[in-house]
């Protein structure tokens, strides 16, 4: 029997793409020996209902253009094309049809860890998959709390070890649209991207 292989999943809406999306990646990587991460941009997020997203096409161009060095690093378009919802719990599924021979670690921070009450069927979610944890600072998880909510979460999650970047999509655009260059905030193709496109100016 072929051995399984392990995937990381790092789901976002990635606008922009930033080094602490490709630190999770690399770390969850490492720490769990997985074969590859796949990046899945969402279409239409469900928790950012009446915010604007930059359009699909420029942020599928600014993650290829952020992970063109790693070759464990994937762009995977199945959450961004299939139709709305767009939930976790409904996408593994489709992944798993894609990849049946693979064990899925979904990578998330330890804020999003300790917010999984508040996603779509999160019991259900981790039937599906383990989760990869990078502990964020500020966001203490209570384990008896989320045990109750989530039964079983203990036993299904991985926690990863190593230094947290303390940086977001949102001050990212804001930054840009001040009139600042994001210079070393995100890969110099990224920031590229942006200036050449004039994303994130209002």
């Amino acid at each position: 029997m072929s051995k399984k292989s392990r995937i990381g999943l790092l789901g976002g809406t990635f606008d922009p793409p930033h080094w602490g999306h490709l630190w999770l990646a690399e770390l969850a990587r490492v720490q769990l020996n997985l074969d590859k991460v796949l990046f899945l941009p969402v279409g239409d997020p469900v928790h950012k209902q009446g915010q604007i997203i930059t359009a699909v096409f420029h942020r599928l161009q600014m993650i290829s253009l952020a992970i063109q060095d790693n070759p464990c690093f994937v762009l995977d378009t199945t959450d961004c094309t299939r139709p709305a919802p767009h939930t976790t719990v409904s996408l593994l599924p489709l992944l798993q049809q894609s990849h049946p021979e693979a064990d899925f670690w979904l990578l998330i921070g330890g804020d999003s860890l300790r917010d999984l009450p508040t996603w779509v069927e999160p019991g259900r979610l981790i039937q599906h998959c383990r989760l990869g944890v990078l502990p964020r600072p500020g966001a203490e998880i209570d384990w008896a709390d989320l045990s109750t909510a989530v039964p079983n979460i203990k036993t299904a999650v991985d926690m990863l070890d190593g230094p947290t970047l303390s940086i977001s999509a949102t001050a990212i655009r804001r930054w840009v649209k001040n009139g600042n260059e994001p210079r070393y905030l995100l890969p110099t193709a990224v920031a590229e991207y942006i200036h050449e496109k004039h994303l994130y100016l209002g």
